[in-house]
């Protein structure tokens, strides 16, 4: 589906390996975005960080998106309040932050994608990462269930996540599904 995306630039995380540059940054009146969106020929935002959970306005942002008869996702830690309005929710725990992960309440989502964060894995085992990954598909019950490569330096660990898949598939819980970022391997920023 033809989507534009809308980047909001604050965190409640500091994740080694996020790709969103937050020195580029710069405050723009809703009006603008609104304009900058109406540009393209589509129904379908996709507000996305950062965390866009946590900017002051993200609510009055849905609300006038919304308004306009758009369709809206979010692309969200899980960890902040999803904004009222919202069509569908993406929701990506990070295993790093594995701790307070156990500690946030879940809630329904319709996609659940988690990195499978080869560096924070080299002090736990692939079984403590699988288990963990499991319980988040518990906290918060979603129709789709996909593990994402990390892309650290321009390398992704493909392979390690096609592998975890299998292994978490085979324990038959739930099933999983490989999710790739097509932007970061054509080489699009």
């Amino acid at each position: 589906m033809p989507s534009v995306f809308v980047r909001l630039g604050r965190c409640n995380l500091s994740c080694e390996w996020c790709d969103t540059n937050y020195e580029e940054f710069e405050y723009k009146p809703l009006s603008r975005v609104l304009a900058a969106v109406g540009a393209f020929d589509v129904r379908n935002i996709i507000l996305t960080g950062g965390e866009p959970s946590v900017h002051p306005r993200v609510e009055e942002l849905v609300a006038a998106f919304k308004a306009r008869g758009y369709f809206m996702c979010i692309e969200s830690n899980g960890l902040a309040r999803v904004p009222v309005g919202i069509d569908f929710i993406a929701i990506s725990p990070k295993y790093c932050y594995k701790e307070r992960y156990e500690q946030a309440v879940g809630f329904d989502v319709d996609e659940l994608r988690i990195v499978v964060d080869s560096v924070a894995m080299l002090s736990h085992s692939i079984d403590d990462f699988m288990s963990w990954a499991e319980a988040m598909a518990s906290k918060f019950p979603a129709k789709h269930r996909f593990l994402s490569p990390l892309e650290l330096e321009g390398q992704m660990n493909i392979l390690q996540t096609i592998e975890t898949i299998g292994k978490l598939n085979a324990k038959g819980k739930q099933r999983w599904a490989l999710s790739l970022q097509t932007h970061k391997l054509a080489g699009i920023e």
